[in-house]
């Protein structure tokens, strides 16, 4: 069992890393175009999409898609790490008990 859980800690720390990356990339390529292009908004616009529809996506209408992309790529990003820390957390506990016993 320790061995089993052992196993699943370093599968989920590969998959958390893996996706860390992968959005990384993503996020920087959608960053990359919003700065050439100067596009300013605060992170509160991109935790709040109704505030990013309301009050950036008017003013800067031929970037939306890249707008739209960077803000939904942050916020998955954070849920999955979010996500995954949870996980990494619980299997962690379990390990040091089964390891006292």
């Amino acid at each position: 069992m320790v061995n089993f859980l052992m196993s699943l800690i370093i599968g989920l720390f590969v998959a958390m890393l893996f996706v860390n990356v992968y959005f990384r990339v993503k996020v920087m390529k959608s960053y990359k175009r919003l700065v050439q292009n100067r596009v300013q908004f605060d992170t509160a616009h991109i935790f709040n999409p109704k505030k990013m529809e309301a009050e950036i996506l008017p003013k800067y209408p031929h970037m939306k898609k890249d707008i739209l992309d960077f803000s939904n790529n942050i916020r998955y990003t954070i849920k999955m790490a979010t996500v995954l820390i949870v996980l990494i957390t619980a299997f962690g506990a379990v390990l040091m008990y089964y390891r006292k016993q």
